[in-house]
């Protein structure tokens, strides 16, 4: 499934705008399956432990692409999350642009139970949507934070009824489908950069995005 979810990322066709991620069952994701994960097969912690630094690093570099994907400037991607989105799973919905909650939903980062750091892409957008002191607290203690709490934070973009789930992310969907599709990459882009310039660096990667919007909107009359 891991290498499926990377595979994805090569098999979209190009006109593709929004990805929807979503768990089947009563669950997004209980993360990774511990009996695998002490096994013995080439992707178990024992044998990535034996690896050289940097063909371990490397390993976990192609662990990563199964989700960073997600965050393509010309893509929109919306997690549907309802019941439990543990460790992997968590990061999995933190990849996304829009995290949908069930009321059901609950997050947690439980790398550190396992001696472990979140290392799939988790941890930068968790410090920029909730603040590096509560990121840490929230990666440190692995607990379990619900749907309510991650909506006063700032995790979820909408938490609403188990059984409006899909049709909440259908809309979220379909509104951002409603919009340019250049300059909802141009937006995305914009604002994925923001957090890194100052503003006057901000102020011209604007006036560049703008530019590049009205050549192409001019050139396409």
């Amino acid at each position: 499934m891991w290498s499926e979810l990377g595979n994805i990322s090569r098999k979209l066709p190009g006109d593709v705008r929004v990805v929807i991620v979503r768990g089947e069952g009563r669950a997004f994701s209980a993360g990774l399956d511990l009996s695998v994960a002490r096994g013995d097969g080439d992707s178990s912690l024992p044998v990535l432990a034996r690896l050289s630094p940097e063909e371990c690093a490397e390993r976990i570099a192609g662990f990563q692409e199964a989700f960073t994907w997600l965050r393509r400037p010309s893509l929109v991607t919306i997690a549907a999350v309802q019941g439990h989105a543990i460790g992997a799973g968590f990061q999995l919905a933190l990849n996304c642009d829009f995290r949908v909650l069930a009321d059901d939903a609950r997050f947690s980062m439980a790398e550190v139970t396992l001696g472990l750091v979140p290392d799939l892409g988790g941890t930068k957008r968790l410090a920029e949507l909730v603040g590096v002191s509560r990121a840490l607290e929230i990666c440190v203690t692995g607990r379990r934070i619900s749907a309510q709490e991650a909506d006063r934070i700032g995790l979820a973009t909408a938490v609403v009824p188990v059984a409006d789930l899909a049709g909440a992310v259908t809309d979220l969907a379909a509104a951002t489908l409603a919009g340019d599709a250049g300059a909802v990459a141009e937006i995305k882009a914009l604002l994925a950069g923001a957090p890194q310039r100052s503003y006057a660096e901000q102020d011209r990667a604007e006036r560049e995005a703008q530019t590049r919007r009205l050549r192409d909107l001019i050139g396409s009359e």
